[in-house]
């Protein structure tokens, strides 16, 4: 029996909040869908139905913890609660319920625990060069390096966000696509410049729901942690972008693998992934079901946490 203490995170992330609870090698996840970011486009703030919404999914996840006897619990929120003007009330809130305060993490802190958690136990280990993009529903993290030797960037880009501001109609005409796709690599000619060495990394690593879900479509599997280091080529990934972009939502929702609570917004992180591809003339990339959380858990159970760059 572990004698290993009782661990768990919380992600306050744009379009879902994610627990992992950790007791040796045991794992528990759950994740609920909020969209917390929804209606952030235009006003910046964060909308009172969706605040609702996730304050709810917060004391069901802090129920979660307390039936696992969670000795200690570490919460970041990211990028809606980031970017919001009022995102005071509402971290006020969410620690009452939780009994801790969110951490809200910069788009490089993000990057960098996305780095540690998703490298993991994937072969390598964390020690092996690579790049891990992480697309989130409000912003995008790639982060190059190995080990603590990193160069983070982070893009105001993920899929909730370009959804709303550039994929209107459905299904989204070809212009949209285009537009969208042209943004995002934009941003990455930015990137390029400003990461050395991402053209040239050995390995991609994906993580976030945008790349499990993509998998999971190509394959016709719902059983996520199953697809814990899968490769998906970029073939495969364009694939999946052609089928989805060009069915209307009541279509696309009937895809073996994707969840309906994530058809709405799926077409938006693909356009963000497929530039990914195109932009740095990847083959393709390892996914992993590790993240942030996973980073978390690993810091409180060695008794790192909060990181010093994490520190409220």
């Amino acid at each position: 029996m572990s004698t290993a203490p009782t661990v768990a995170a919380i992600d306050i992330g744009t379009n879902s909040v994610k627990l992992l609870v950790c007791h040796g090698s045991d794992r528990f996840s759950d994740a609920i869908a909020v969209r917390l970011g929804e209606g952030m486009h235009t006003t910046r703030e964060l909308q009172p139905e969706p605040i609702a919404r996730t304050l709810d999914a917060l004391r069901r996840l802090r129920s979660l913890a307390d039936e696992r006897g969670v000795a200690h619990l570490g919460v970041v929120a990211t990028s809606a609660t980031r970017d919001a003007r009022n995102r005071d009330a509402f971290l006020d809130a969410a620690g009452e319920i939780l009994g801790t305060r969110p951490i809200v993490l910069s788009g490089e802190e993000e990057g960098r625990l996305a780095y540690s958690g998703s490298c993991i136990d994937l072969p390598g280990g964390v020690g092996s060069p690579r790049l891990v993009v992480d697309i989130g529903g409000g912003s995008t993290e790639l982060v190059v390096g190995a080990d603590d030797a990193l160069s983070v960037a982070s893009i105001d880009l993920g899929c909730v966000r370009l959804t709303e501001s550039h994929l209107r109609s459905d299904p989204p005409r070809a212009d949209e696509l285009t537009n969208a796709i042209g943004l995002v690599q934009d941003h990455l000619d930015d990137v390029i410049r400003d990461l050395p060495g991402i053209l040239d990394v050995a390995s991609i690593v994906g993580i976030g729901g945008t790349i499990t879900t993509v998998a999971a479509v190509e394959v016709g599997l719902a059983d996520y942690e199953a697809l814990h280091g899968f490769w998906l080529s970029r073939h495969a990934a364009e694939d999946v972008f052609r089928t989805l972009a060009t069915e209307r939502l009541t279509d696309r929702v009937h895809n073996p693998g994707l969840p309906a609570d994530r058809a709405t917004i799926i077409v938006g992180g693909l356009c963000i992934l497929v530039a990914v591809l195109r932009k740095l003339r990847a083959d393709g990339l390892t996914l992993s079901r590790r993240a942030a959380v996973d980073g978390i858990c690993a810091a409180l159970v060695e008794d790192r946490w909060p990181l010093p760059n994490t520190a409220p």
